[in-house]
């Protein structure tokens, strides 16, 4: 099982299961991170976790400070496909793969937009 990156025609496999993605929340300037894996079912966010809270952002009342993180297991069904849209507005979104994390556009060109994490297959 592995994990693609998808826009357009481009599709790049991460060879992984399980990814992070990373991002700053583009008021409060604040890292959020979700723990994506693919699963029978689908894809799972098996943890969510943000460094602070504002603009939208509070954590849920079961969410634990951990780290500098506030971290939670959201409580959704599993899914198909995430789409991620691309700005250029805010700084890149970042893929961690085993604790390595880069930049989205080191897996596909900077204008791809919308970005879809699926399961390769």
């Amino acid at each position: 099982m592995s994990l693609c990156l998808a826009a357009g025609a481009l599709v790049v496999a991460l060879g992984s299961d399980e990814i992070t993605l990373r991002w700053r929340h583009s008021v409060q300037k604040t890292l959020w991170e979700e723990v994506w894996r693919e699963t029978p079912a689908g894809l799972v966010l098996s943890e969510a976790r943000i460094q602070g809270s504002g603009a939208g952002m509070d954590p849920p009342d079961e969410a634990r400070l951990i780290d500098g993180f506030w971290r939670w297991s959201p409580k959704l069904p599993a899914q198909r496909e995430i789409v991620m849209r691309r700005s250029g507005a805010t700084a890149d979104w970042q893929v961690c793969i085993a604790g390595g994390c880069r930049p989205m556009g080191d897996h596909l060109p900077p204008e791809a937009d919308p970005v879809t994490l699926k399961a390769c297959g």
